[in-house]
């Protein structure tokens, strides 16, 4: 007999399922796995299997190797560099020569005179004979004021100078009558003496009346306004018709004198002493204005003066220099930017900046010796001036540094010199079936990728042809999955077996365009990267040695 269930009694809870979380945990971990190993051991083992395919279908020995060899080219191409083969650099001779110190500044163009323009009579203004902008030469007519009243002022003043003129001649004829009549005691000597202060009291009036008339005579030449300095000429400030007094504020134009120009700028008081120095000496530095982009000089001068006191609150001194500017491409107020030389070392080793590396112990070069080894060398250097740097010690004139290609090179490497641009050794064999071979896709080099007559299995070895070069390890190629990846190159003997199983390869050319394609490779790729393809290689080495 079964007994009824309490319905107040409360439920056990179910038992916890504790198993569950690490199966989930094992599960995930194996799915992991096998992800890691769909992207990375595939690649291994389609090339194995090119290998294999490729020995199977030869009918020697040593056609069997070759396909071993294609295996481990194919996985070296991803980035690894024979360390035997010479490294291609582009190198630079140490010279003897000079090199300028230069100090740099921002400067302000002035014109070397600026003048306004003003009238010296008051009148009206009834011409004007310049165009604004115009380059006008010193004394050109600019504007004419009416003359008429200082014509008038003129005639008044020749009128009085001849009325004096005439009386001062009646006297002294009564002076020399009044002479005559004294030594006959015929008049008083009062009288002599009244006649002779009444000559010089008109001879001073006609005197005056003289710089009278030179007066109305200056008064009429300002009715002429020219131009006191040689310059471009501003914008009208008065139109003919308008009244104009001496007073006027603005003027009737501004001329500025711009050839030669002026430039005004600063420099540290640090740089003044050197800069007097040469000043003393009658050797005016050489300055030069150059546009806002530093690449075009817009004049050549030197210094004129500096100025007599130093700007306290920035540590500065003002410098004046001249430029000619007869192209008219300064122009006032503008800004440039100045190099001025303040010194010349000569007969020193200057080599070009690129050559110099920073190190750890500080500046360094890579000299190539006679034997084409590379020696890495400290130095010290100086003056750094237009991609020339000065080597004060450290190296000597004639010897050979690496300017391009140094992020390749390590003590005592061999390398090979080239000319900037200029392909290496054997680079003319490249190429041959870049546009039918289908390496940007994954499939095997020399083949017309899917459908084509050469099939995918075979060895990298076996076309004869270079492939292009690659991306970086690690990077997969635009469509292409994992399992098609086709790695290129390989030890320069695993190439030159792998040329030797192919008919119709070239017998010469295949090793030297398989090395280039390292090169070109190599050069793509960064240190971290050649370093992970290198340790790579030698994982499949081993793997392929294993297998044989």
């Amino acid at each position: 007999m079964s007994v009824p269930r309490d319905p107040i009694a409360p439920e056990r809870p179910a038992p916890e399922r504790r198993w569950l979380k690490p199966v989930l945990v094992i599960v995930l971990v194996a799915v992991v796995a096998a992800i890691a190993w769909a992207v990375w051991g595939r690649s291994g083992s389609g090339t194995a299997a090119t290998g294999a395919n490729v020995a199977g279908e030869s009918s020697s020995k040593g056609a069997g190797k070759g396909g071993g060899a294609g295996k481990g080219g194919g996985r070296a191409g991803r980035g690894g560099v024979d360390p035997n083969r010479a490294q291609p650099v582009a190198v630079a001779t140490a010279r003897t020569g000079n090199i300028d110190i230069v100090q740099t500044a921002l400067g302000t163009v002035n014109a070397l005179r600026t003048v306004t323009v003003r009238p010296r009579v008051d009148g009206q203004l009834q011409a004007v004979s310049f165009t604004e902008g115009q380059l006008v030469p010193a004394g050109a007519l600019l504007a004419q004021i009416d003359p008429a009243s200082f014509q008038v002022a003129l005639e008044q003043a020749e009128g009085q100078l001849a009325r004096d003129a005439a009386q001062l001649n009646n006297a002294r004829l009564d002076l020399a009558r009044y002479e005559t009549l004294i030594k006959q005691d015929s008049i008083s000597q009062q009288q002599v003496d009244q006649q002779a202060a009444l000559v010089k009291q008109l001879e001073g009036t006609v005197k005056m009346d003289q710089a009278n008339l030179d007066n109305a005579k200056l008064q009429l030449s300002y009715t002429r306004i020219v131009a006191p300095v040689a310059g471009r000429t501003g914008l009208r400030q008065v139109d003919p018709g308008n009244m104009v007094h001496q007073s006027d504020t603005n003027g009737l134009v501004v001329i500025t004198q711009v050839d030669p120009i002026t430039v005004l700028y600063t420099i540290p008081q640090d740089a003044l002493p050197r800069v007097l120095e040469r000043m003393r000496s009658g050797d005016k530095p050489r300055v030069q204005a150059l546009d806002r982009d530093l690449k075009t000089v817009l004049a050549t001068g030197s210094l004129l003066t500096t100025d007599n006191v130093i700007d306290v609150s920035t540590g500065t001194v003002k410098l004046k220099a001249q430029l000619p500017n007869s192209n008219g491409k300064l122009f006032p107020n503008q800004f440039v930017n100045v190099r001025m030389v303040v010194d010349t070392h000569r007969n020193v080793i200057v080599v070009p900046t690129a050559a110099v590396q920073l190190g750890a112990q500080g500046p360094v070069v890579y000299v190539v010796k006679s034997d084409s080894t590379v020696e890495v060398r400290p130095v010290k250097t100086g003056a750094v001036e237009g991609g020339m740097t000065e080597v004060t010690s450290g190296l000597e004139a004639g010897e050979r540094v690496i300017t391009d290609g140094v992020d390749r090179i390590r003590e005592g490497a061999k390398v090979e010199v080239v000319q900037p641009g200029a392909p290496a050794a054997g680079a003319g064999n490249h190429g041959g079936n870049r546009g039918q071979g289908g390496q940007g896709r994954g499939y095997a080099p020399g083949s017309n990728g899917p459908g084509g007559t050469t099939p995918a299995g075979k060895s990298p070895g076996n076309t004869g042809n270079t492939p292009p070069a690659s991306p970086p390890a690690g990077t997969p190629s635009p469509g292409a999955g994992p399992s098609k990846t086709q790695d290129t190159g390989g030890s320069p003997g695993d190439m030159k077996g792998n040329a030797s199983t192919d008919p119709g390869a070239p017998a010469n050319n295949g090793d030297e365009a398989r090395k280039e394609a390292y090169r070109k490779r190599l050069e793509s790729m960064t240190p971290e990267q050649r370093e992970e393809f290198m340790k790579r290689r030698q994982q499949r080495q081993q793997q392929g040695n294993g297998g044989s």
